[in-house]
């Protein structure tokens, strides 16, 4: 073509949560079961809906309303029911026109870094979420600015990393937190919130914050919404239905906006708020369905006894993997979601586990030449076994090591998902005598 029609971050929109199921399903037609344990779905997993839910979402079906149109920034009764519900925390005090509908955050993650001036940055944690460090980057045209989330110190923020990196990169202009997080399952406490609220209001930045599992906490950890200690610093929360109803089909998801009355902020809100505009509206059907289910008395209880659900199956994790030398976990406190990270130096180019399947093998075999180092376990895990991680490294993360999930509604399967991973690494860490040097620990 005479132009290049690319744009100069396409390269950067990587989403690896997906990308492994191409492999998973080469490796299916080879004959190998899988075991997907890569994408956080409920309903893939099996998790039935409340009939409570559904009898909601039956009559929202049967009324013609919900098969039309929509206001831009989505149903009026629904934006100010969230309205509501976000100042009864106490915190600031928003109104509905500052909630803004998407279709699902994946679109809103979209919109708000493909708006922003190419040249302002937002850093975000590393590990990060795939949705939000590709597309910060695809926006910059650079990698994603990050800042570390300390396994030493259960995944909490390193916040001197995080303040010098402001500091001394003036290009940064917003900060993003995702808490509870994914992929560590990481809860972070008021005060460091507090904390991190003032380094945005020093350094005059504006606060994004992915609030997806804010409900699902539990009993071992508190923490509070971003309204809750925002205080006079712009920002935006992401919140949305997928991971707790659970309804990830609906893509439905919006977003909480504090303080866009701030000049540059209250330009930059409006350009989303027009770019929705151009879509006409977000999906009707589910924003209709928001405050009738999430106002409904018994949702409290719903909530309740998922989290007590997840929390026993974290324990569980917990309780098989950290027994396995040669690796770290730290317990999560939230959503369904464990980082499991191996110790420095562990890894090498030499490791393998056996594969029966000879077709299986050759296609492994050829898929790790040039990968990390805990890809390339991935990847043997998945030959292997047939299940299938995600590596640590495809969180945009230098750190080496994969994320599972405790979404497996088989006891015995999860279990024996578990207990498999835990022998496959122990055999993959003995598969070799000598340890790997510091240059074949990563690649």
């Amino acid at each position: 073509m005479r132009r290049n029609i690319v744009h100069e971050g396409a390269e950067q929109l990587t989403y690896e949560i997906r990308e492994i199921v191409a492999v998973a399903d080469d490796l299916a037609r080879l004959g190998v079961p899988i075991t997907w344990e890569n994408i956080g779905d409920p309903i893939a997993k099996g998790e039935k809906i409340p009939d409570w839910i559904k009898d909601i979402i039956i009559h929202l079906v049967t009324q013609d309303k919900t098969y039309g149109y929509v206001a831009t920034q989505g149903v009026l009764e629904s934006r100010q029911f969230l309205a509501e519900q976000v100042n009864k925390r106490g915190g600031y005090q928003i109104t509905k026109d500052d909630i803004i509908f998407f279709d699902g955050l994946g679109d809103a993650v979209a919109k708000i870094f493909g708006y922003l001036k190419r040249e302002a940055r937002v850093i975000g944690p590393s590990p990060a979420y795939s949705t939000h460090s590709s597309a910060e980057a695809a926006h910059s045209g650079y990698e994603h600015l990050t800042y570390e989330l300390d396994p030493n110190n259960g995944w909490m923020p390193d916040l001197q990393d995080l303040e010098n990196k402001i500091r001394y990169n003036d290009s940064i202009a917003g900060i993003l937190m995702i808490n509870p997080d994914n992929p560590t399952g990481a809860v972070y406490p008021r005060e460091l919130l507090e904390k991190i609220v003032g380094i945005a209001r020093r350094h005059k930045v504006f606060m994004i914050c992915d609030e997806t599992y804010a409900h699902m906490v539990y009993s071992t950890a508190e923490t509070v919404h971003l309204s809750e200690i925002i205080g006079d610093v712009p920002g935006i929360a992401l919140r949305g239905i997928s991971k707790e109803f659970p309804w990830p089909g609906a893509r439905c998801g919006w977003i909480e906006v504090f303080n866009q009355d701030k000049l540059n902020f209250k330009r930059y809100i409006k350009s989303l708020i027009n770019a929705k505009m151009l879509e006409v509206c977000s999906t009707s059907l589910p924003q209709y369905a928001v405050p009738l289910v999430i106002g409904d008395p018994r949702y409290k209880d719903h909530l309740a006894k998922r989290n007590h659900m997840y929390e026993q199956r974290a324990n569980e994790a917990y309780e098989i993997l950290s027994a396995v030398e040669g690796i770290r976990v730290n317990k999560p406190h939230a959503a369904f979601y464990m980082s499991v990270l191996f110790e420095d130096a562990v890894l090498n180019t030499r490791q393998s586990l056996p594969i029966s399947n000879p077709k299986a093998r050759e296609y492994i075999e050829n898929k790790i030449k040039g990968v990390e180092v805990d890809k390339r376990f991935v990847y043997y895990l998945l030959g292997s076994t047939g299940i299938c991680v995600v590596p640590l490294t495809g969180f945009c993360c230098k750190r080496k090591g994969f994320r599972i999930t405790l979404l497996e509604i088989n006891d015995e399967k999860r279990r024996w998902t578990f207990e498999t991973i835990a022998d496959s690494i122990r055999t993959y860490l003995n598969s070799t005598e000598t340890a790997a040097s510091p240059s074949q620990s990563a690649i």
